[in-house]
């Protein structure tokens, strides 16, 4: 039996829905390391070269908090669109076939994207009590 072999426009649609899953996965952990080290490079020169601002980088650490949450939110959403455990009902994938590993892409972006998310709230929280440098 002769397997069905998908047409060139199938095939394109697939390889691009494959490499979006792939950003899917890096950028949610992307969005966590650069909002990590602004923040604290922020701190670090705010501290050393203007102490007295201390409220102003608290304002733009919360703004930027707000931003990354805001784009890992939505990096999750479409990652959760994408494992479509709503329709399926199936929270594995145990055939390997080609539409599951897209739905374990799907699945571990989610999971990335949670994970980015605590982290970014655990990396602002220091501006919520800190209120001076010294």
């Amino acid at each position: 039996m002769a397997e069905h072999q998908p047409a060139p426009d199938e095939e394109r649609r697939e390889f691009r829905e494959e490499r979006e899953s792939l950003w899917r996965i890096t950028l949610a952990p992307a969005t966590w390391a650069v909002h990590f080290v602004i923040c604290y490079a922020a701190a670090a020169v705010v501290c050393a070269k203007a102490p007295d601002s201390i409220g102003t980088l608290r304002l733009g650490i919360g703004a930027l908090t707000l931003l990354a949450l805001g784009l890992i939110g939505w990096l999750g959403w479409r990652a959760w669109v994408q494992w479509d455990v709503r329709t399926t009902g199936d929270y594995r994938n145990p055939l390997g076939e080609a539409e599951d590993r897209h739905q374990f892409l799907g699945h571990a972006a989610v999971l990335l994207s949670v994970i980015s998310a605590l982290g970014v709230l655990y990396v602002a929280l220091p501006a919520l009590f800190i209120r001076s440098c010294g």
